[in-house]
């Protein structure tokens, strides 16, 4: 076997220890990739596969990208679940003796990119550790990018799912304990959209891991940062950090705190429920617009569009927290002035959080760096504004925000106004900030005015008019002489290089000259790039003030957005109470207002307890509006526990643990589950999970399999929810099976609404209110009109029907009564007891019997679909 050349044994050497990512080795200005990872590369990122020789009898496959602009290339390749291995050149070329030393300093994973040009500015980009034993689980979750580290721990499979579903991280990290515990791999990955990634057990054994902690923070004990209480918590949080060096390769230094939080300070919306709401995107095409964010968010900066988002994906289940919120909103929607100043402020702050990391990894560039003195410039004023405010979370803003001054005046002094994106090639420092480099700025300009006086002395002397001093990397100075003048170069003209059209020269005086300008400028960019890094060292040394402000610049960002929503589109203050009741006045759904033109939206009531109003069953005709306002209940309650005003005339709002949404349901086709299936894992999963203090959001339970069945599952799960089991938890109920109106008056807490429906003729109009009562039918006939249906198809309908309605099988559900029991277990009605129901003499038909009849073995495929075409025909 042939010797590979010493450049592909660095590669290999490299390579083995990173076999499981993708290595960009850096060559001059491109990084290589080569073999299997060049085959892989060129197939994903769609480049030219090439070859080179590498030694051995094959040239090996190789394909490149420019190292200048590789984050689209390496941003593509982790989107699609790769790991990148960012390879660098780690000595100066030109010092090198042999082979230039090379290293990873980076590995790049779905979870730890923090390129700005594959993150979203207004969502987190979450990595997530679970460590499982015992069917316990810790969590730790951290945003590289935006600098954020929390831990807590959970005692079950729904709870983590929950805390997966709140977070939505792109990669997961893992022990083998989580692996073989029985959680959904593949779930996780479709649902929630993060790459698994099982790691060593050395990354989360406990010693490990606090001392991982301990140094990471700089700390003698856990004692004091409140780690005591989550024991599993730590194991994940130092399992994650060792994760995090290993795959950075540097000193994390922008995670300034590690904060443990409970997940009982939270109301918990699963998967569902979050879907089902449309809280961050739409159902459909996953868009933004058509959400709850996307009404509520009127955000200015990157940092408060992320903290608004967490604070609608995270509702409060505290009253005292809530109503904190609730007065800082309430105090900008009151102060307008304040508010739009504070608003125009933040106009020209730029993503804080996200800068603070470019910084802590010595990645930021100069131009980055004048972002950054843009957006502190204002913070002074943007203070003062908050000075305002006495009391509250505003009041403790304004003193928690560090307005930085002394970095803005550090900036201000240092660095040009538009700088170049490079680092070492000069142009950064200010006239005025050092001696030397204005010494040696004043040398490179005199120089320049020295090479101009040598152009014009040799023009005169040798007659050359369109003689040229110029300059390039390879020659450095040199005079240029085209070939219509060659005659006319004098002898003390030394050759250089010839040309198509022309000679270039070299003269002593040029020489000299050379000499001392290029000496000027190989310092001036040696010392302006030292300059540059000490000014960069001393911003990341104020890491944790930097991060404080930009954290108290997002809150106060979120609440200006949520009070500005509030003004513009009516929105009242909600109380809140712990009564456990929700009692709405002319409620509206805040997206479903702002997508229709005008003031066509009808407003409702809602009235929901734990006594007399806990079950309200609604009835009514599709299209009339019954998901609406259920959705719209779900929301209102979900806002008012976010901090946020609310779409209603008056809304007093009990606390709500949980809310849970069963609405509306499409074949799980990738998993094998129908319709139905779906439908009632969902029911199981509320009904096993529901408290007294839930919120339930039922549309239509049932409607997925036959009339029998679906009834009578309605008919238990309304029972069930009534009962003692759940205690009373709150629920809106939409059906069409009006035989469950007759519940009301039989189970206690249970009341029928409906939509109010106008006829004319054959014709309906929806009134898209909700009052007291029952309807009376579906409207199923009238509904089909309106969306075109045929009018054969209509009329025949209207025969079927009347002919079902004479042998209606629920006609007798009225006389159902209560069942007798003498236990104290929840109470439970017989739909069948006195039903009455007598079977039907059916008539076989024609086709029936000849099908019977039909010898389908010994029929070839054509036979069968010509004898089912005859069929057909006598169908009609």
């Amino acid at each position: 076997m042939a010797k590979l050349t010493p450049m592909m044994e660095q590669y290999f050497e490299i390579k083995n220890k990173y076999k499981d990512c993708i290595l960009f080795y850096r060559l001059g200005d491109f990084y290589e990739m080569f073999y299997e990872d060049a085959l892989t590369a060129s197939k994903e990122l769609e480049i030219t596969l090439t070859g080179k020789n590498c030694g051995q009898e094959e040239r090996a496959p190789m394909c490149g990208v420019p190292f200048h602009s590789c984050e689209p290339y390496i941003s593509k390749l982790v989107e699609r679940g790769y790991r990148v291995a960012i390879c660098e050149q780690v000595e100066d070329p030109k010092a090198a003796k042999g082979i230039v030393k090379r290293d990873v300093i980076r590995v790049v994973t779905p979870g730890t990119n923090t390129m700005a040009q594959s993150l979203d500015e207004t969502r987190n980009n979450y990595i997530m550790s679970v460590f499982c034993e015992n069917e316990l689980f810790g969590v730790a979750v951290c945003d590289l990018s935006t600098g954020e580290f929390r831990t807590t721990q959970v005692e079950h499979q729904d709870a983590l799912f929950d805390e997966m579903n709140k977070f939505q991280p792109s990669e997961i990290i893992c022990n083998d304990g989580f692996c073989i515990c029985g959680m959904d791999f593949d779930f996780i990955r479709e649902k929630i959209g993060a790459v698994i990634t099982p790691v060593e057990s050395y990354y989360f054994e406990t010693d490990h891991c606090e001392k991982m902690i301990l140094e990471q923070y700089h700390l003698i004990n856990l004692d004091g940062i409140g780690l005591a209480d989550y024991p599993f918590g730590i194991i994940a949080s130092g399992g994650l950090l060792q994760y995090l060096h290993e795959t950075q390769k540097t000193s994390l230094s922008h995670l300034m705190e590690l904060i443990p939080y409970s997940t009982q300070n939270y109301m918990v919306l699963d998967s569902s429920t979050r879907r089902n709401l449309e809280l961050c995107e739409t159902l459909r095409e996953k868009s933004k617009k058509g959400s709850l964010l996307w009404v509520l968010d009127k955000t200015k900066t990157a940092m408060g569009a992320r903290m608004l988002r967490k604070m609608v994906e995270q509702p409060l289940i505290h009253k005292q927290s809530i109503m904190e919120r609730l007065d800082a909103v309430e105090m900008l929607k009151d102060n307008v002035m304040a508010r739009e100043e504070l608003r125009e402020y933040m106009n020209s702050i730029y993503d804080l959080e996200r800068l603070t990391m470019k910084i802590s990894y010595r990645s930021a560039n100069p131009r980055d760096l004048i972002s950054f003195k843009t957006s502190i410039k204002y913070l002074p004023y943007i203070k003062d504004i908050l000075a305002q405010f006495s009391k509250g979370l505003l009041a403790k803003m304004a003193e928690d925000l560090d307005t930085l001054e002394d970095l803005y005046e550090l900036l201000e002094q240092s660095i040009e106004e538009d700088p170049p994106i490079p680092i070492k090639e000069g142009g950064i420092i200010k006239d005025g900030f050092h001696e030397e480099v204005d010494h040696l700025k004043k040398a490179k300009t005199e120089g320049k005015t020295w090479l101009a006086e040598l152009e014009e002395r040799e023009r005169e002397k040798t007659g050359i008019k369109n003689l040229r001093v110029r300059f390039n990397k390879v020659f450095g100075y040199y005079i240029e002489v085209t070939n219509s003048y060659k005659d006319l170069v004098p002898d003390y003209y030394i050759r250089r290089q010839t040309l198509a059209n022309a000679e270039r020269y070299i003269t002593e005086e040029l020489e000299e000259l050379a000499k001392t300008i290029l000496g000027a400028e190989d310092k001036l960019c040696a010392l302006e790039y030292e300059l540059y890094v000490d000014i960069r060292e001393k911003l990341a040394a104020q890491m944790d003030r930097i991060q404080k402000t930009a954290h108290v610049i997002a809150w106060i960002d979120a609440f200006a957005s949520l009070a500005l929503t509030a003004e513009q589109n009516g929105y009242v203050r909600p109380t809140i109470n712990q009564k456990g009741s929700i009692d709405i006045k002319e409620g509206r759904h805040p997206v479903v207002e702002k997508m229709m033109k005008g003031d066509l939206f009808v407003s409702n009531d809602t009235l929901l307890d734990h006594k007399k109003n806990r079950v309200n069953i609604i009835t009514g005709p599709n299209m009339a509006g019954k998901s609406t306002y259920m959705r719209q209940t779900a929301l209102i309650v979900l806002m008012a526990q976010i901090g946020s005003f609310v779409p209603a005339k008056s809304a007093s709002i009990g606390l709500v643990d949980r809310i849970f949404t069963r609405v509306g349901a499409s074949d799980d086709l990738a998993s094998g589950q129908s319709t139905f299936m779906v439908e009632m894992s969902e029911v199981a999963n509320i009904l096993r999970n529901a408290t007294k203090d839930s919120l339930l959001i039922l549309d239509e339970i049932g409607r997925g399999t036959s009339t029998f069945d679906g009834l009578s599952i309605a008919w238990a799960v309304v029972e069930y929810i009534a009962g003692s089991a759940l205690s009373g938890a709150k629920t809106l109920f939409a059906t069409h099976y009006h035989e469950l109106t007759e519940l009301e008056g039989k189970l206690p807490g249970v009341n029928n609404y409906c939509i109010a429906v106008q006829e004319k003729g054959d014709n309906i109009i929806f009134l898209r209110k909700i009052i007291k009562g029952s309807a009376d039918k579906s409207y199923g006939i009238q509904v089909a009109k309106l969306a075109g249906v045929p009018d054969q198809v209509i009329e025949r309908a209207k025969e079927i029907a009347q002919e079902l309605e004479q042998s209606d099988i629920t006609a007798n559900t009225k006389n159902i009564s209560r069942r007798k029991d003498t236990t104290e277990e929840p109470v439970q009605l017989s739909l069948f007891d006195t039903m009455g129901i007598m079977p039907v003499e059916m008539k076989e038909s024609p086709v029936e019997t000849e099908l019977k009849q039909a010898d389908l073995a010994n029929m070839t495929p054509i036979q069968a679909l010509n004898y089912l075409y005859e069929l057909q025909k006598k169908c009609r």
